[in-house]
């Protein structure tokens, strides 16, 4: 679908965002854009959550969620909210996320001149922690936070898949050159089992790179 338009070192850049599932006491539209962008110099761009288009940006967004006493480890998937207030894409503006606050908006580009100016892809990964922590030193897996994704007014399978943490780096995707892909992301908290009280706290590493 389409909008209105608007050498060979190692390229790298990466964006963090917290998770948190604090005070303790179904399957979504795979949808997603997908858009051509001019040819240029070899370049790698990335954004989660409140960004700045070709530039850098220190901000790092929150997801959480409160998980009440009466639904403590039952087992039902508690949706999580972020502090997030990007629902315009960085490229065009489109408004791609209507709900920034149980949404979160990941962008990925790469540009290259031709094919002797590097790889035909880059890749989009994201690395977790085996475990989110509280200040008891009690754990719950990473494994218990999952996403859906969605992007306003598209009907195209997902560029950037639904999928569930786990400890380690995980490969989401390629991004073929001269290529934006965009997402809203929405996170869950499986809630699986009753866990010690606490703010339990852990931060995911968003990356794009080529060879």
């Amino acid at each position: 679908m389409s909008r209105p338009p608007s050498g060979h070192t190692p390229l790298r850049v990466a964006s963090l965002l917290v998770m948190l599932a604090g005070g303790l006491l179904a399957s979504d539209l795979a949808q997603a854009w997908s858009l051509t962008i001019g040819a240029a110099t070899r370049r790698v761009f990335l954004h989660v959550g409140n960004g700045t288009y070709d530039a850098n940006n220190p901000t790092i967004n929150l997801v959480q969620v409160s998980v009440p006493a009466a639904q403590l480890g039952n087992g039902a998937p508690l949706a999580m909210t972020s502090n997030s207030t990007q629902s315009a894409s960085l490229l065009d503006g489109y408004i791609t996320c209507p709900n920034p606050a149980q949404q979160v908006l990941i962008g990925a580009s790469y540009r290259r001149s031709n094919a002797a100016n590097g790889p035909a892809s880059a890749t989009l990964s994201v690395t977790s922690p085996a475990n989110l922590t509280n200040a008891a030193g009690d754990t719950i897996p990473f494994s218990q936070i999952s996403w859906t994704v969605s992007a306003a007014g598209s009907g195209i399978p997902a560029v950037i898949p639904a999928g569930t943490f786990t400890d380690g780096t995980q490969v989401l995707t390629t991004v073929p050159a001269n290529t934006y892909i965009e997402n809203c992301h929405s996170f869950r908290f499986a809630n699986s089992a009753i866990r010690a009280a606490g703010t339990y706290t852990g931060q995911v590493r968003y990356t794009i790179s080529t060879p």
